[in-house]
């Protein structure tokens, strides 16, 4: 994260934040896809759809932010994509004028039925 900020500097769009940061961690070996989409589900039905900025490995899902600094909304949608995904690990990052970074942890409330699932757009 620091090296991507470091080298683009505060002022993008989140989105070239997150095709920076992807280019890096493909270099480094990780699959990382950008965009990967999720279907929220509930009582077994899909009641909406969301794209993770980019997911790890098919374990972590990274939420990337250009924000003067990182807030409660980015932490709770954040939350709720872990929720909707499945997976446990989060990471919010925030490339505005200050780098910041925050470690979201979900356990799983519901069994494996409940959650929602990836869909191939």
């Amino acid at each position: 994260m620091y090296n991507v900020h470091s080298e683009l500097g505060a002022g993008f769009v989140e989105a070239v934040y997150a095709n920076a940061l992807a280019v890096v961690l493909q270099n480094a070996g990780l699959q990382t896809e950008r965009e990967m989409p999720f279907e929220v589900v509930f009582r077994g039905v899909v009641v909406g759809r969301y794209r993770a900025d980019l997911v790890v490995e098919r374990k972590v899902i990274v939420e990337t932010k250009a924000f003067h600094q990182l807030d409660i909304a980015g932490t709770v949608q954040l939350r709720n994509h872990l929720k909707a995904s499945g997976l446990s690990v989060g990471l919010l990052l925030n490339f505005g004028s200050k780098p910041e970074h925050k470690r979201v942890i979900c356990t799983p409330a519901f069994p494996q039925s409940g959650r929602g699932r990836t869909t191939r757009a």
